[in-house]
């Protein structure tokens, strides 16, 4: 009897062990897997920023309004890690998210994505990207239609039509337009392409100014900041955390800086063609929940929202004596947010 009671236990513990086995993971105290899929009541949803400035916090905004108000929102369990603007960071984060089997990769601004989607390539975890301007260019999608693979997202892309038509409007003598951009951000080297296309067209010199990081930034701006009658700016992230710094720049040599989205006008820019990058974020949201819900990331097209609202910022205006013209009287007006100014 004792040697039948013994082989009992020892098939007992063997079987305890092949069903932890098959789990993927050891259960947490708070009954989550810390490793392996999520149970089939839950999702992992990672998310990725990739700095925290205004225009990506209100991108995770949306992303977050979208999944708790989905009909799964009661089985995810959210994720979000920042990269500090680092694309090394990115990187380990991502690849840790893979290997613990997250169900589905959200991914805010152009570096963060591409390091989502390098971490994932060889896994069926979908990614999702927020604000990539341009995903082909970045090589994470293969057309903006059908995407391919196993990611999709959506793009902010920037109407530089009528962001030059507002630039004129508030300054029609404007004969040279300064651009500030990361050389290495995809997004930007694209954005300077087709700006250069529209303002050539109609006559103005784009005059362009190259940095690799934030250091770069201050001397880059004095710089470009004497070459120019205005400095617009894109929505880049390396530029976009140190805007107090162009501002100071721009100011101290007479000129205006436009922005690409309503927080850079608050934060001290003139004016903009605004996105509405909560909207973007709800959008990219909704396509998540779609994917988890059983559609294939890589049929989904790229969302696109190129539409603007003019925006501009009434003391800037005061500040370099420029009237609202009559065609822009509807604008949506705003005044400095003096401790994001700061």
């Amino acid at each position: 009897m004792k040697k039948l009671k013994l082989t009992s236990l020892i098939l007992a513990a063997a079987m305890a062990l092949g069903l932890s086995a098959c789990s993927g993971g050891n259960d947490t105290q708070d009954g989550t897997n810390d490793g392996g899929a999520a149970s089939a009541d839950t999702y992992k949803v990672g998310i990725i920023q990739y700095g925290s400035h205004p225009s990506l916090d209100n991108c995770y905004q949306g992303v977050e309004e979208a999944l708790k108000a989905s009909d799964i929102a009661d089985k995810l369990e959210i994720d979000r890690q920042d990269g500090n603007f680092d694309s090394a960071t990115c990187d380990t984060i991502a690849k840790n998210m893979v290997a613990k089997n997250y169900d589905i990769i959200y991914a805010i601004a152009t570096p963060a994505a591409v390091s989502a989607y390098a971490a994932a390539a060889n896994t069926d975890i979908p990614v999702i990207f927020c604000a990539v301007s341009d995903p082909v260019a970045a090589g994470i999608v293969e057309d903006m239609a059908a995407p391919g693979g196993n990611c999709t997202g959506t793009s902010d892309i920037l109407d530089f039509s009528s962001q030059v038509e507002l630039i004129q409007a508030l300054q029609p003598d404007v004969k040279k337009i300064g651009v500030l951009y990361t050389t290495s951000e995809a997004n930007s080297v694209s954005q300077l392409a087709s700006l250069k296309e529209v303002a050539e067209s109609r006559g103005i010199e784009i005059v362009e100014q190259g940095v690799q990081g934030a250091a770069d930034v201050p001397q880059a701006a004095t710089t470009l900041a004497a070459k120019v009658d205005c400095i617009n700016n894109f929505t880049d992230n390396n530029v976009v955390s140190n805007l107090t710094v162009l501002l100071e720049q721009a100011n101290a040599a007479g000129i205006p800086v436009y922005g690409s989205e309503v927080e850079q006008v608050s934060n001290g820019c003139m004016a903009s063609i605004s996105i509405d990058y909560v909207a973007l974020g709800k959008v990219t949201g909704e396509m998540g929940i779609r994917v988890l819900n059983g559609e294939s990331a890589g049929t989904i097209a790229v969302g696109q929202i190129s539409e603007g609202t003019p925006v501009v910022n009434t003391e800037v205006m005061e500040r370099f004596n420029i009237e609202l013209p009559e065609a822009y009287a509807n604008a949506e007006k705003v005044t400095t947010n003096t401790e994001a100014a700061k």
